[in-house]
């Protein structure tokens, strides 16, 4: 649990925080890579812990992630440009990628089906708690200190947990067998890289983009037969055949769309396109620290009656309403409003992500397990860098065309106008229809973002609706055997 507060207070804090950080660093073009390259570094990193968890044993493996993490917050507090910053954030990946899925793993060896669902509740809550301190305390750093205190805060929740995690847990069950696909992980992250590279770019049909594409493709397409010819696979193939396995990973990469498109650039909207302050962002997105606990609660209580199917189409179908109310902001939205969207947002995906995970927890014996739950956590969390990735470029692309010279007018350059927009100390140095110009420019380009969390929770819905198995959850359960 003190592992889950380590990553969830870093989360909601550096959300918070983001604005602020990106207008003193001058760096609004790199906004969606502070995002990004975490992901990018947690995704890819996460299935190799999760297969070196199942060789040698959960506990090294947290106590690694937790470790390299406190490194990479130091780092993060140190930087003094954005190259930096984006550098120690993809090392907070790395330590990332293995804390989350080993907390989940974890869970399930600890607890059998019925306590697994109350006890994912109950982490939930833990994320919930977390995310209500962390935008506060976040606020509060800015106001009477800087951004790089933001970062220091995980140092003593994280010596907290490695103490705990030394002295009172134990674990038995080790597998025999030692080898570690290297080349398949290294062919994936080549692969996600490349295709955020390629994303990241302005125009979908630039020469710049081709050999990102081309390599990512190749990467990709290298994968299979090395994961078909190693004897224990980065990426288990016969995993993905089982369709509650399979499409749950699906289902888990779309609602990664949906949870970090809606929580990384709802920030932006709030202090940039409303002209609001780090502290209105945190009361922003305090209701999907919620929300999400809530719905995580409610699911894990009702999958035991309903089975996982019928309670994923409920959260997925929340999700879609609540998506496509976001494409209704505009900067004189009243923040109440925007609450109760992210509100059934964080409902959404609570309802959503438990199912996912106990059921395929459920589904497999030990030897598996920290395998499938990294997984799934690759799943969401790609879905992320993707969705984060084209979130950004679309972004670009429209203050491109939205905030020309002849917009702005003065001699301002649009670049200039965004970052000071985003620090409330210096829009006193603008004009009040320069200013409402730029907020309204950017909230029309932050609305046209707000298309992708939409389409991917509609696909995410036909997905369950069609695809997913119904029936209870031991009917499932039987299906545990795995060689």
């Amino acid at each position: 649990m003190l592992a889950v507060a380590l990553a969830a207070l870093d989360v909601t804090v550096v959300a918070t925080a983001m604005p602020t950080i990106v207008s003193e660093l001058s760096g609004v073009a790199l906004y969606s890579w502070l995002v990004s390259i975490y992901l990018l570094a947690a995704t890819t990193s996460t299935p190799l812990y999760g297969q070196l968890a199942d060789n040698w044993g959960r506990k090294p493996i947290i106590t690694f992630g937790i470790v390299l993490f406190l490194i990479a917050s130091l780092l993060c507090s140190q930087a003094t440009t954005m190259t930096q910053l984006i550098v120690a954030r993809g090392l907070q990946g790395l330590g990332a990628g293995a804390v989350m899925p080993m907390t989940m793993t974890i869970i399930g060896d600890l607890f059998p089906v019925a306590e697994r669902a109350k006890y994912q509740g109950l982490f939930g809550g833990v994320w919930g708690v977390s995310s209500i301190v962390g935008p506060a305390l976040g606020a509060v750093i800015l106001k009477f200190w800087n951004w790089h205190g933001i970062f220091l805060i995980n140092i003593p929740v994280g010596i907290a947990a490695l103490i705990m995690i030394t002295k009172v847990y134990h674990e038995h069950n080790i597998s025999k067998h030692r080898y570690v696909d290297v080349w398949g992980a290294l062919l994936m992250t080549c692969g996600v890289a490349s295709l955020m590279l390629a994303l990241e770019r302005h125009s979908p049909i630039s020469a710049g983009q081709y050999w990102p594409i081309g390599l990512a493709v190749a990467c990709f397409a290298l994968l299979i037969p090395v994961e078909r010819m190693v004897k224990s696979p980065f990426l288990p193939l016969d995993l993905l055949k089982r369709k509650i396995i399979g499409v749950g990973y699906l289902v888990a990469l779309f609602g990664g769309v949906v949870q970090f498109g809606t929580s990384s650039f709802m920030p932006l909207f709030v202090q940039g396109a409303m002209g609001g302050t780090p502290t209105q962002v945190g009361l922003t997105m305090a209701p999907v620290a919620i929300g999400w606990p809530l719905g995580s609660f409610l699911s894990g209580r009702m999958i035991l009656n309903m089975g996982y199917k019928r309670v994923l189409a409920i959260g997925m179908a929340i999700g879609v309403v609540a998506s496509s109310l976001l494409l209704l902001l505009t900067d004189q939205t009243q923040l109440a409003s925007i609450m109760g969207i992210v509100f059934f947002v964080g409902l959404s995906l609570g309802l959503t992500s438990t199912p996912i995970i106990i059921a395929i927890q459920n589904a497999v014996e030990w030897n598996q397990r920290g395998i499938a739950t990294s997984l799934n956590m690759f799943s969401r969390t790609i879905g992320g860098v993707i969705g984060v990735a084209i979130m950004g470029s679309m972004l670009n692309s429209r203050l491109a065309t939205y905030l020309s010279g002849t917009t702005l007018g003065g001699g301002h350059q649009a670049q200039d106008v965004i970052n000071d927009l985003l620090d409330p100390t210096k829009r006193g140095g603008y004009s009040v229809e320069l200013l409402h110009s730029v907020r309204h420019d950017l909230a029309g380009a932050l609305n046209t973002t707000y298309i992708l969390p939409l389409v991917a929770s509609i696909i995410a819905l036909i997905l369950i609706v069609f695809a997913f198995p119904g029936g209870k959850v031991e009917k499932h359960q039987s299906e545990a055997k795995v060689s």
